[in-house]
């Protein structure tokens, strides 16, 4: 009976590890694929490779550490608005239009100049002045609906040369003088410069035609001209002998004086000398 019970034992406990041991293995292999699964699908925080998404490697490798820059740099590029700042800067400060490549010479390393214009342009919308493009560059102009305010407060310089400075002298004492009477005083050609600039600064204009062969025009000097030197009529110009005396005329008649028979008016003498109306038509 012993040796039964034995044999029974023996048999009963190897039928139950035959049986056993297939759903341990199973389990073992089932808990085994469960885990990996979970290790792969899991958060990049658990360890698993995740491709960067600006270098498209995967992060943790040394290759992802190479290739992303570094973010504590010393040419760190400063915030936007501080960007725009310095744009606004340079475009003020410059009398010419700024190039986008000028610009970003100028910023700190890693600025978007492009960027940075971009935003000033918005923000300059509706103001006095605007960020415009010029070309390839850019500037700061005043708004176009504004330049009548600028057109008030522009003050035009513009220098008489030597040779105007004589033609308007001429035409003041000896009005209505004709180009080619000028010419004799002057002892010079005239040139269509001088008195197309005396023209545009309306201190002469047109006078009457000479009742002479080729009907000749003259010139007067304007009212603008009486206003400029602060006087009342030609009449209050400084005297011929006080002007030769000076230096500043040649002791030379008047063109015509010799043929005409006509003597140099006096100094308060009136503009047109007797007798010389009848040489002119309206």
């Amino acid at each position: 009976m012993t040796e039964t019970d034995e044999t029974g034992a023996s048999e009963n406990v190897t039928n139950a590890a035959e049986a056993g041991a297939p759903e341990s293995g199973t389990s073992t292999a089932e808990a085994g694929t469960t885990e990996a699964g979970a290790a792969g699908t899991g958060t990049p925080g658990a360890g698993a490779d995740v491709p960067d998404p600006e270098t498209g490697t995967a992060a943790g490798t040394p290759e992802a550490a190479a290739e992303r820059p570094p973010r504590d740099s010393l040419f760190e590029a400063p915030p936007m608005g501080e960007q725009e700042r310095m744009v606004e800067a340079v475009l003020f400060a410059s009398a010419e239009p700024v190039t986008v490549r000028e610009l970003e010479a100028r910023m700190p390393h890693g600025s978007d100049p492009a960027e940075a214009l971009m935003l000033l342009r918005t923000r300059y919308e509706g103001r006095g002045v605007r960020v415009v493009r010029v070309g390839d560059a850019w500037a700061i102009r005043t708004a176009p609906d504004l330049g009548f305010l600028m057109q008030k407060e522009t003050v035009e310089t513009r220098k008489l040369s030597r040779a105007a400075i004589e033609t308007l002298a001429i035409i003041a004492y000896h009005q209505p003088v004709t180009r080619a009477e000028i010419e004799e005083i002057r002892g010079v050609s005239v040139s269509r410069g001088t008195v197309d600039q005396l023209l545009e600064m309306e201190w002469i204009r047109f006078g009457r035609r000479k009742m002479t062969p080729g009907r000749p025009v003259t010139f007067v000097v304007t009212q603008d001209f009486l206003d400029q030197f602060g006087l009342e009529s030609a009449r209050d110009l400084p005297g011929l002998k006080e002007l030769r005396s000076a230096g500043l005329l040649d002791n030379r008649p008047p063109p015509g004086a010799v043929a005409l028979g006509v003597s140099e008016p006096e100094e308060d003498g009136e503009d047109e000398a007797p007798g010389q109306s009848e040489l002119f038509e309206d």
